[in-house]
C-alpha cells in the first residue's frame, strides 16, 4: 500500500509557495508574526473549504483529532480557533486575492489548448454577478436593504475553460454596470453580457480598446436600420441588421454602427435580441455565444453548493473577503490537479472524494480510481509527478 504523503499534502504540493511568499511580502502579512504564519492560515482555511467544515471550531477540532499528522500536512504552528478568527479579521485579504490570480494564470495555461464547441478562435468571456445574502445585524457594513445585508461576487468567466479571469467583491448596492469601469478588456476578446450591462458609453469604450461584446438589447432601444443581411431562418434567426442608434443620449455615447441579431430559441420558445460590435462572424454564432453565458450561472451554482461562501466564519469585511478568495483558490487548485492528473471526472466528484480522505496516506490517483497499479512501490509517487 502507498505510504507516502497524505492526500492533503499532495494537494498543496501543487501550490507554488514561492509565489505565495511574494504575495505575503507585498502586504507584510507576516510582519511581527512569530507563530501561525500566513501559510498556516491559508492551509487551515483551505482545509475547511475542502472538507466543508461548518465553523472554525469544527475545523480546529478535526485538525486536533489528527495532531500527529499536521506537520506532514504542511502545518508548522499550533492551531487554535481564536488565532484563526483573529487572522481572518486582521490579515490583509489582498494576499489571497493576489495568490488566486497566480493560480488562475497557471490553470489557464493548462487548459488553453482545450477544444471549444464553436468555430471561433477569440477568447470568450461571460460577465455576470451573484448576490450573497447576509444578516444585517452581523454584517452592517454590507447594508443592502432595510432588513438585510448582501455582497456581490462579480465574475468574468473564460467560458472555453470554465476558469474565472477576473473577480471583484462589492457591497450589494453596487450596480452591475459599474464593474465595467474596473474591468480592463482584452483587445480581440468577446464579452458576453446580459441587459444589466447595457450602457452604451461604457460599451463604446470597450469598442475603442478593440474588444467585442455581445449583449441583450433592451426593448426600448431606439435605432435606425441601415442594412439587413441575409439569414438562415431554419437556424432560428429572425434578422441580422446593421443599425445606428438614434436615442438622444445613446447616439452620443455610441456614435458608430452596431449589429442587431434576433434569434428564436426553440428549446425555451423565447425570442432574443442581441447587439454586438462584431460584424464578421455568422449571426447564428452570435446567438450561440450568448447561450454559453449560462456557464457562468453554473459556476456560481457550483461554488455556492460545494464551497463555503454562503455562510461565513467571521463577520468583518476582511474576514468575508478572505474566505471567498481562499475558496476561489481551492476551486482553481482542484481544476489544476484534475488536469495534471488527467482525471476524467467532474470537479464536484473530485472534490467530494477528496473531502473524505485528507488525512489518508494514499495517492490521489488510487483514491479516485481504486486502481491496484498505484498501491505500492517507492518510486510510484515520483514517476507520477515527472512532468509537473
Amino acid at each position: 500500500m502507498y505510504t507516502g504523503k497524505t492526500v492533503f499534502s499532495q494537494l498543496i504540493s501543487y501550490l507554488p509557495k514561492y509565489e505565495f511568499n511574494k504575495c505575503v511580502d507585498r502586504y507584510k502579512g507576516n510582519h511581527r508574526v512569530k507563530r501561525f504564519s500566513c501559510w498556516d492560515h491559508f492551509l487551515s482555511m483551505a482545509f475547511a473549504q475542502i472538507t466543508s467544515r461548518p465553523s472554525l471550531r469544527s475545523t480546529v477540532n478535526v485538525l486536533h483529532a489528527r495532531q500527529e499528522k499536521l506537520y506532514r500536512m504542511g502545518f508548522r504552528s499550533p492551531i487554535s480557533r481564536s488565532t484563526l478568527a483573529d487572522d481572518n479579521e486582521n490579515r490583509d485579504w489582498r494576499i489571497y486575492a493576489d495568490y488566486a490570480q497566480i493560480l488562475i494564470s497557471i490553470a489557464k495555461d493548462l487548459y488553453k489548448n482545450d477544444d471549444f464547441e464553436l468555430d471561433i478562435k477569440e477568447t470568450v468571456y461571460a460577465l455576470d454577478s451573484s448576490t450573497i445574502d447576509l444578516c444585517l445585524n452581523l454584517f452592517p457594513w454590507a447594508k443592502f436593504r432595510k432588513t438585510k445585508s448582501a455582497i456581490k461576487l462579480h465574475t468574468l468567466l473564460d467560458i472555453k475553460i470554465n476558469i474565472p479571469d477576473f473577480i471583484e467583491i462589492t457591497h450589494g448596492k453596487f450596480h452591475d454596470v459599474n464593474i465595467l469601469d474596473i474591468l480592463i478588456p482584452q483587445p480581440g476578446s468577446f464579452y458576453i453580457m446580459d441587459r444589466a450591462y447595457n450602457d452604451f458609453y461604457r460599451l463604446y469604450q470597450m469598442h475603442l480598446i478593440g474588444a467585442f461584446f455581445v449583449i441583450r438589447s433592451k426593448s426600448n432601444m431606439k435605432f435606425r436600420r441601415i442594412y439587413s443581411h441575409q439569414i438562415e431562418k431554419a437556424l432560428g434567426l429572425k434578422c441580422d441588421q446593421t443599425i445606428q442608434l438614434t436615442g438622444l443620449k445613446t447616439s452620443e455615447n455610441y456614435p458608430e454602427r452596431l449589429r442587431r441579431v434576433r434569434y428564436f430559441d426553440s428549446e425555451t420558445e423565447k425570442l432574443f435580441t442581441f447587439v454586438t460590435n462584431h460584424f464578421l462572424v455568422d449571426a447564428v454564432i452570435i446567438a450561440q455565444l450568448y447561450k454559453y453565458r449560462w456557464k457562468i450561472e453554473l459556476f456560481f451554482k457550483w461554488i455556492k453548493q460545494h464551497l463555503r461562501i454562503k455562510s461565513f466564519y467571521g463577520t468583518s469585511e476582511n474576514a468575508v473577503k478572505t474566505q471567498i478568495w481562499i475558496a476561489i483558490c481551492v476551486y482553481v487548485l482542484i481544476a489544476i490537479i484534475k488536469r495534471n492528473l488527467r482525471l476524467d471526472l467532474s470537479l464536484y466528484t473530485f472534490l467530494d472524494i477528496l473531502s473524505t480522505a485528507p488525512f489518508e496516506e494514499v495517492h490521489i490517483l488510487q483514491l479516485v480510481t481504486n486502481n491496484d497499479n498505484f498501491k505500492s512501490g517507492p518510486n510510484i509517487y515520483n514517476q507520477l509527478y515527472l512532468f509537473d
